[in-house]
């Protein structure tokens, strides 16, 4: 079940907010907690016994933490921290990389072995890294121990990101689980957040989304180098505005729910450096990274041959996490080597240039960024990198990649603001805050504005065909 599907806004949704306001509030956790499993076992009923056993995992593992952390014994703690990561991540790689590993084994050796050939699990990515951050908060003593299951449930069922994001850490939101408050504010300000998510996947993610199948289609002898700019373009915009748009989905729906979820995106095609795209890019992921892979590893303190060193080890793991293809891993050692340059010199250099050259710097390597991870096979990745970055055997350009500019120059248009902050600073400075009226007005727009994307999305659901999000096979 997806959020852009009528199934999931006409009767998921509704049903499911009927349920959790007319239960008393102490019931509320366990309304979302069973809602979860029924939305989590829509596509996959077998696997939710894979999420519950996550659950029970680390509700005793985070349990065994604090218990013996309030003893003074560190070291029995940390081996309950260890069980949580050698379980979850022993689940994660089971059913994410065992046959890449194996497929990597045969094209080096020859020696063929059996694939299991399993479905992937829908989130698995994603709540996996959430419930690790449980025992480890405990642990670390940033968080208490989640003593009702029920609550504990909710947190790692959570319909809203449980499939994509924003990576929710356990501290974040441990006291919202038990001492949250609803309001009609926080209601009608989730419904306006839901509907620009939705207006962001279904009226500019989707249909950009097929300029780009189209020209992905297209054999690698056949593309010419406009065509692989016109690709990477739409590429580039489209998932942008997909995994956003499920991010604001994702964070509307919770505070529907009375839940305040982080941010995880600040228009990073703004952004004048890989570094600060980094800073403004899925950043629930690399707050997670950064927390729990690289201050652990030691981060920039012991000198810069060990902080390369750490640098390295994250990104190639943020590669590896986003999927099991080598494309994925050269793509997060690609961003972990600019990131190093900058770091050590590239942005002293930068600084000395215009905005408008650091912002063509980091749109020209985030594009480049795209190419590669868009493309699972990699003869298909290196032929569409040359195709872009040099000169395509098809030549340079060709009648349909006129038409594909012509046919799509105002979604291009309308993608490129409104991927940026400029529609959103216009609308603040049209409807300022200020007195009753001001605020009247500013809340009837906002009626106005979801209203209108609402209904043109459901004319787009109508008759479009199912829509999954990009960040649902990753």
């Amino acid at each position: 079940m997806v959020f852009s599907s009528l199934i999931f806004l006409f009767r998921f949704l509704p049903l499911t907010l009927l349920s959790y306001y007319i239960v008393p509030q102490r019931l509320r956790n366990l309304v979302l907690f069973l809602a979860s499993l029924v939305f989590y076992a829509w596509g996959e009923p077998v696997y939710v016994v894979l999420i519950l056993f996550s659950t029970a995992v680390d509700y005793t593992t985070g349990w065994l933490a604090g218990y013996y952390r309030e003893k003074g014994k560190m070291k029995q703690a940390g081996a309950a921290v260890f069980a949580s990561a050698a379980v979850n991540l022993s689940l994660l790689g089971f059913f994410k990389y065992a046959d890449f590993f194996l497929q990597t084994v045969h094209s080096l050796t020859g020696f063929a072995v059996p694939q299991a050939g399993l479905p992937l699990p829908i989130g698995i990515s994603f709540y996996t890294f959430q419930t690790m951050s449980y025992t480890i908060d405990v642990y670390r003593g940033d968080a208490k121990v989640q003593k009702n299951p029920v609550a504990f449930g909710a947190y790692v069922a959570l319909f809203p990101q449980l499939v994509a994001g924003p990576i929710v850490r356990y501290q974040s939101i441990a006291e919202q689980l038990v001492s949250r408050r609803e309001s009609a504010e926080l209601f009608f300000s989730g419904i306006v957040r839901f509907c620009a998510g939705m207006g962001k996947k279904v009226l500019i993610a989707n249909q950009i989304g097929s300029v780009w199948n189209e020209i992905a289609a297209t054999g690698t002898g056949e593309l010419t180098t406009a065509a692989a700019w016109i690709g990477c373009a739409a590429y580039t915009l489209q998932i942008y505005f997909d995994f956003s748009g499920y991010s604001d989905m994702a964070i509307g729906l919770g505070k529907m729910f009375g839940f305040t979820f982080p941010e995880n995106f600040r228009y990073p095609y703004e952004s004048k450096s890989i570094t600060e795209f980094w800073r403004r890019w899925h950043i629930s992921l690399g707050t997670w990274f950064r927390e729990y892979v690289y201050i652990p590893l030691g981060g920039n303190r012991n000198g810069m041959v060990r902080q390369m060193w750490n640098l390295a080890i994250v990104w190639f793991l943020t590669g590896l996490w986003h999927g099991a293809y080598w494309n994925f891993v050269l793509w997060g050692l690609y961003y972990g080597t600019l990131l190093v340059l900058e770091k050590f010199f590239l942005l002293r250099v930068l600084e000395k240039l215009p905005g408008w050259c650091r912002h063509l710097y980091t749109m020209l390597l985030t594009m480049a960024g795209w190419c590669l991870f868009s493309c699972q096979d990699m003869r298909d990745s290196a032929a569409y990198m040359y195709a872009f970055l040099f000169h395509a055997d098809a030549g340079l350009f060709c009648r349909r990649d006129a038409y594909l500019l012509l046919s799509n120059a105002g979604l291009f248009f309308l993608a490129a603001v409104g991927c940026t902050s400029l529609t959103k600073r216009m609308a603040l400075a049209a409807l300022p805050k200020g007195t009753p009226k001001r605020q009247a007005a500013r809340d009837f727009a906002g009626i106005v504005y979801a209203v209108a994307v609402f209904a043109a999305s459901l004319a787009m659901l109508a008759s479009s065909s199912y829509n999954p999000f990009l960040y649902f096979r990753f």
